[in-house]
């Protein structure tokens, strides 16, 4: 039976393959969490602003995606520092690494890996 109480939020959108990744294992360890989607529930400057105090925005904003490349260099170029970024950020969701992984605790994680979310939660290997 699935612990009631969130142990975690995860901040995403719904559909990335990654996101599913990551959502699977934490069901498959019967891991509590709070879904965020960027798409619903929004992803504001001032959400975006906390990752930022606890996530390097340089690895907070992903620049492999589609989003990213389908940007003007114009807009590229206008990324200068972590309030740049935040803006393009909100403006655009897809352009935020997934998953953001914050704990009840108040630690944070980004991106998805097995191995990283069994040292996260402590569990044995």
């Amino acid at each position: 039976m699935k612990n009631t109480t969130s142990v975690c939020r995860i901040f995403g959108i719904k559909n990335c393959d990654t996101m599913k990744k990551a959502r699977a294992w934490l069901d498959a360890h019967q891991i509590a969490y709070e879904f965020h989607d960027y798409r619903q529930d929004g992803a504001d400057t001032e959400l975006l602003s906390e990752f930022a105090r606890h996530i390097d925005w340089t690895l907070l904003l992903n620049k492999r995606g589609t989003t990213w490349r389908q940007l003007d260099k114009t807009e590229q170029d206008a990324v200068t520092d972590a309030q740049s970024a935040i803006r393009l950020m909100s403006e655009k969701p897809a352009l935020i690494k997934r998953p953001v992984l914050v704990s009840a605790d108040g630690r944070y994680h980004l991106g998805f890996k097995a191995d990283d979310y069994q040292q996260f939660f402590s569990l044995p290997a």
